[in-house]
């Protein structure tokens, strides 16, 4: 089944059945108001939601129209969020950035921060900053919300633990990076609100690109219109979703509710944008710019700029939005 969080004044918002062709939806309110009194109750109401999903694909209940401009994120203020680091690929490209380790670089134990989850942001929401020259940028990525998790769960209890899979941008301000990573308690202005798609999908809605620990379907990104790239993001996912699971929680439980992201999409390959239609390309700029750096000797790609739009979807085998969009467009605080 597919779920949504629809704007209606309160905070949480309003939990809404969509359609598995993201058309329609029904209210969900008579089962749980929110998505995350949903999660607090999962055993007992996803079979409730299931139900109510199957009569909405089916005809068997009047539906209205969605669109992703009335969703908010799918937990507006979600209790936690856990950003891990999946792709090695990603970091090896990254690496040269001023304030980047390369002990940072761990292939045993994947890296996590942890975000600010209190006001995260809907798919259409802009991308707001305090002034211009941050160094914008833009990360795609795969993002899983979990049940109840034990502290040193097993491989089994940690995949169990995956209740809905979406993607987000979790959006960075590079030339913030610096002061964040330097003064050792890792990312915090550098890393403002993270949005999300409209729509969240059970881990059985995603069929074969769903194998338990990851999604493998193509993350496409578009900058001002342009391709910018379309990452497999089953391919060189170094860690998956219960590596990253199991590594949040070695020292703590994770609560239901919990959302934690797959790091930055990427895969290998020497290209350089502009790419090719059928090219892989590149979901942030910071990669987009080092390989530039290693081949032209600059950076070329700049970073985004107040009234650039950004847009990302993970799409189907038959290049159909699997959870809706990411539409975005960047604004100057005041202005």
């Amino acid at each position: 089944m597919k779920l949504a969080t629809l704007r209606n004044g309160r905070p949480d918002g309003q939990l809404v059945v969509v359609s598995r062709d993201l058309r329609h939806f029904v209210s969900a309110g008579r089962i749980a108001p929110d998505l995350q009194t949903a999660l607090d109750s999962w055993e007992t109401l996803a079979p409730e939601l299931h139900r109510l999903s199957e009569a909405l694909d089916t005809g068997g209940i009047a539906a209205q129209p969605f669109e992703a401009h009335m969703a908010m994120a799918p937990l507006p203020r979600a209790y936690q969020w856990i950003d891990g680091a999946g792709y090695l690929g990603h970091l090896e490209r990254v690496r040269s950035l001023q304030g980047s380790k390369d002990a940072e670089l761990q292939s045993e134990r994947p890296l996590l921060y942890q975000g600010g989850s209190d006001s995260l942001s809907g798919p259409t929401d802009p991308i707001i900053v305090p002034e211009e020259d941050l160094a914008l940028d833009f990360e795609a990525e795969v993002a899983a919300i979990l049940g109840p998790v034990p502290m040193r769960p097993g491989r089994e209890q940690a995949a169990a633990a995956i209740r809905l899979v979406t993607i987000c941008n979790d959006v960075s301000l590079r030339r913030l990076v610096v002061d964040d990573l330097q003064n050792g308690f890792g990312f915090f202005h550098a890393k403002p609100a993270t949005a999300f798609a409209p729509v969240v999908a059970t881990p059985d809605e995603l069929g074969d690109l769903w194998d338990g620990q990851k999604l493998s379907a193509r993350l496409q990104v578009y900058v001002n219109d342009v391709l910018f790239g379309q990452p497999n993001a089953g391919v060189d996912m170094h860690f998956d979703f219960v590596d990253l699971i199991v590594e949040a929680a070695r020292t703590r439980t994770l609560g239901p509710g919990t959302i934690i992201g797959s790091g930055t999409v990427a895969n290998r390959h020497e290209e350089s944008l502009p790419i090719k239609r059928d090219g892989i390309g590149f979901a942030c700029i910071a990669e987009a710019r080092t390989v530039e750096k290693a081949k032209y000797g600059r950076a070329r790609t700049p970073f985004l700029k107040s009234g650039d739009s950004v847009k990302m979807a993970a799409l189907d085998r038959m290049d159909q939005p699997i959870f809706g969009a990411i539409t975005q467009r960047v604004s100057i605080l005041g202005k």
